[in-house]
Parts: structure tokens; sequence; C-alpha cells
């Protein structure tokens, strides 16, 4: 799979949409998590189509968070992306405004990581550090417990995730742990720069 536009073009497409600054850091995170995983999974030659999914896949929740990922296919065949990419973002929103199956590895990843990202960002902001760098699957596994710790990440949905890719829930956290750390220093210095 390759990517129908540049990174540049879809950075430029994800600012015309969103501008708070919490939606461009997760759609950051997010992006990093996909290549980690590109890398890890085996699918090295595709990590910046994996990356621009997950840099995309949110492009029309800020501005039309009722059509989340039923919007996303109009502005993104306006700003060029292709209809692979395009089903791929929109397969994250699988069970909860589409119908959408994940049917590629890299699209169970997209939909069990989405939420879970969310999820430990929030819990690594409790910490003294405010950073992945020492964060731990016991804690992550506490938050998880915890349904009034940032009730917005479905935890449904984190475990629907793990159960399609066939992995323990313990391992996608620490995979996902792994993931963010590899570029959140990254993410920190493109934040500042905006």
């Amino acid at each position: 799979m390759k990517a129908a536009i540049s990174r540049e073009e879809a950075l430029a497409l994800l600012k015309k949409y969103n501008q708070d600054h919490f939606h461009i850091q997760h759609a950051l995170t997010v992006e990093g998590v996909m290549r980690w995983f590109a890398e890890e999974l085996g699918y090295g030659e595709e990590t910046d189509f994996w990356g621009m999914v997950g840099l995309l896949h949110d492009i029309d929740f800020e501005q039309y968070p009722e059509q989340h990922c039923i919007k996303a296919p109009e502005l993104l065949r306006e700003g060029g992306v292709g209809e692979d990419m395009i089903h791929a973002i929109c397969s994250h929103g699988y069970q909860l405004t589409v119908d959408i199956v994940p049917e590629h590895e890299m699209e169970k990843v997209l939909y069990a990581t989405d939420e879970l990202t969310g999820l430990i960002g929030a819990a690594a902001l409790m910490r003294p550090s405010r950073s992945v760098q020492d964060m731990e699957v016991k804690s992550v596994k506490k938050k998880f417990k915890s349904l009034n710790f940032a009730a917005g990440c479905s935890r449904e949905v984190i475990q629907n995730g793990a159960d399609m890719l066939g992995w323990d829930l313990a391992d996608l956290m620490e995979r996902t742990i792994l993931a963010m750390r590899s570029c959140e220093e990254a993410i920190q210095q493109a934040m500042q720069e905006n």
C-alpha cells in the first residue's frame, strides 16, 4: 500500500479541519504509534501508509463529531487521499458510527490503539514525569479498570481491538506503551513548533 499524498500534504489536510492542540497531538501520537507497529509487525515498506492513516484518522472529529468516520471520506477525497487509505481510516469507527469492519492487520491495530493511546496519555499526565517513558502496564491496567478515569476512552473498543488482533490485553498495552515511547519526544518538539 502506498500513500497517494505526501506526509506534508496529509499534515496540512489535518490542520485544515483541526486546530485544537489536543486533536493535533492525538493525531501525531497515533501516527507515531502506527509507524512503530508497522515496523514491529513486519510491514516496514508500508510504514508511511500506516503513519498517514494514523495521522488522518480523526480528520472529521473536531468539526463534525456527530458524523465521525461518516464525513471523513468527503474531506479525505477532496485532499487527494486514496480509497484504500479512506477505508482504513473509516474502519476505526466500526460499531460506533460506521459498519466498516477492520480487515487488514493495520486497520485492527488502528482500531485497538486509538482509544488506548488516549487512556495511556491521560495516565501519563498523572505521573510526576508527565511522560510514558516510565509508564508500566500495571498502571495502565489499573486506570483501565477505573471507569471514571478518562471516561471518554472506550474500554469495550480497546478490548474488542485486542480480541480482533488475537492479542492479550496486557500485550496490547505493553506494545502501545513502547510505541508511544518511541515518538513522545518528537511529538513534544512538533507541538512546540506549532
